[in-house]
């Protein structure tokens, strides 16, 4: 582990990262056709950088609300790396780098974008060979957010799952969202929500399903459980959480979404063990199956949101450190899912893009999120909700536009996973939620082969959901952004427009087969009819086999 000369996370922030290990700057030619891919998961939708683009970022202590992956990548096999949080900007055909932590690493594997990820892979973040649960893969996923928001509770709950059964969606994994514990930290069910959580898990798994909690690392200050952690902590002299750094007896607060709160020192011993004791009380008291792991975002563990200087056990521990230990803790648990992370690639965590709005602009930005994970390590990915996360959006059934919802399911249907939360049954005419029983199905139906690619990606670190320039470099489709390769041999081509019943799809060398059909022979583009009931898709056959 690296020494620096202060002794907390704040440390960096405070005085200035210049302050630590002399800097190292360098400055990366673009070359002609060059295109760059960088590990800011949120800001996909910009990439691939060229000798055009003007962007900069700074990885320390911010990831943009997604995973975050210290690795810059081209599709000339060119690849930049560093083990901590590095300063990046691409300007008049030039990257500058500024490493002020550890020295940066650049190099080259062989001429292509697959090659270059697989030399970096292999370098840096191997794949660890396993993945998560299977059931993440092979079924649609229902998260009680949006129906429920902060009103998580027993009998409606109970309402959402069943009706998801009755409306003839296969039962896969129901999340139970934000709210199910009387405050963060008391991770029990709430009594005054939840009678009888034990009789609710029961039915939720004769139904089918298996269920995940949501989690984060933070601590309510006013609740019995940090009370009696406290008084351990002024009579044992430990504590589970970053204490303030000029009062060790008394817990920084730390800002975030969910107000103020002490927050879990996962550096500490103490800490991981205080966590892991909770998530398995919850394991085999209730029988609860896995954790949404939320909130934990390098960004909240700065000095900026600190009420109070902060120290870790661990001195030297930056906010991204804290960020991967808290990932590091879903390793136990195989059915996971995570939307905050950093330098995770390669192991079998579920990664979420970040909660996108209810608009069609946002639509378009699933799938290069989920082009640009598989392509930082990131394999086994699924975009945001369907219809998108943020809830406000579904709360005046007359501003719900039924055509995004359709086209948000179809979008998901042939990624490895895909997940629900609005209720489309409740904001969808009968003939439209029945497409999105559609899509739950198509997906359901390809259980096996979606299984079999997380299966290979396990070994090989390969994405799942790749770009055409991965399996077909060279020939001028690294700027394709709205259309994807499950694997190599199925290309799927979503419809992403408001209104659009047709769309041009670019298909790479090789025989073709579609979902409708039709037989097209690449490399061509072809404008394919796309009615609200088609989400256009087609197999690479091998004609001559025929």
């Amino acid at each position: 582990m690296k020494s620096f000369p202060f002794l907390c996370v704040i440390a960096l922030a405070a005085f200035g990262r210049s302050a630590a290990a002399a800097a190292e700057t360098r400055e990366v030619k673009i070359q002609p056709g060059e295109h760059w891919w960088a590990g800011v998961i949120a800001e996909a939708h910009r990439m691939p950088f060229t000798a055009e683009s003007r962007f900069a970022f700074d990885f320390f202590a911010d990831a943009a609300g997604n995973q975050g992956q210290p690795l810059l990548i081209s599709d000339q096999g060119r690849f930049i790396w560093c083990e901590d949080p590095f300063r990046f900007e691409f300007d008049r055909g030039v990257i500058r780098l500024r490493a002020d932590l550890r020295p940066l690493q650049l190099g080259t594997g062989g001429t292509s974008v697959a090659t270059a990820l697989q030399q970096a892979s292999r370098s840096f973040f191997p794949p660890s060979g396993k993945m998560p649960d299977a059931l993440l893969f092979t079924r649609p996923q229902f998260n009680t957010w949006i129906e429920l928001t902060n009103n998580q509770n027993q009998v409606d709950i109970l309402k959402y799952a069943r009706a998801t059964v009755q409306q003839g969606y296969p039962p896969g994994v129901l999340m139970i969202d934000a709210g199910w514990a009387k405050n963060h930290g008391n991770w029990d069910f709430d009594r005054s929500r939840f009678p009888d959580a034990p009789v609710m898990m029961r039915e939720l798994h004769q139904l089918g399903f298996k269920v995940m909690l949501w989690m984060c690392p933070y601590f309510t200050t006013d609740g019995s459980t940090f009370k009696a952690l406290w008084l351990d902590q002024r009579e044992k002299g430990i504590a589970p959480w970053i204490v303030n750094a000029q009062k060790p007896n008394q817990p920084v607060l730390m800002e975030w979404w969910g107000g103020f709160g002490a927050v879990a020192d996962l550096t500490n011993p103490y800490g991981r063990q205080w966590l892991k004791a909770r998530l398995d009380f919850l394991v085999t008291t209730y029988g609860v199956d896995g954790f949404k792991f939320d909130g934990g975002d390098p960004e909240h563990y700065s000095a900026k949101q600190m009420l109070t200087p902060g120290r870790a056990f661990q001195a030297d521990a930056t906010p991204n450190e804290h960020s991967e230990l808290y990932a590091r803790v879903g390793l136990d648990y195989p059915l996971n899912e995570y939307r905050a992370c950093w330098k995770m690639g390669g192991q079998a965590l579920a990664q979420r893009l970040r909660d996108k709005n209810h608009t069609w602009t946002d639509l378009q930005k699933l799938i290069p999120g989920m082009l640009v994970q598989g392509l930082m390590g990131y394999a086994f990915t699924c975009p945001d909700m369907i219809g998108g996360g943020e809830w406000m959006s579904f709360r005046n059934l007359e501003k719900v536009d039924q055509e995004l919802v359709v086209r948000g399911a179809q979008c998901h249907a042939l990624m490895p996973m895909m997940q629900f939360s609005v209720a489309p049954w409740r904001v969808l005419s009968p003939e439209n939620a029945a497409l999105c029983v559609a899509a739950a199905r198509l997906h359901a139906s390809m259980a096996d082969e979606i299984l079999a690619l997380a299966a290979t990606s396990a070994r090989t670190g390969e994405p799942i959901v790749r770009p055409l320039d991965y399996d077909h470099p060279g020939q001028g489709y690294a700027t394709i952004v709205d259309e994807f390769l499950l694997g190599s041999s199925i290309l799927v081509a979503p419809v992403l427009q408001k209104g659009a019943v047709q769309r041009s799809v670019q298909f790479p060398p090789g025989d073709w087969k579609g979902d409708d059909g039709a037989l097209v022979h690449g490399p061509c583009v072809a404008d394919v009819k796309a009615p609200l009931d088609r989400l256009p898709w087609y197999r690479k056959i091998n004609t001559a086999a025929k």
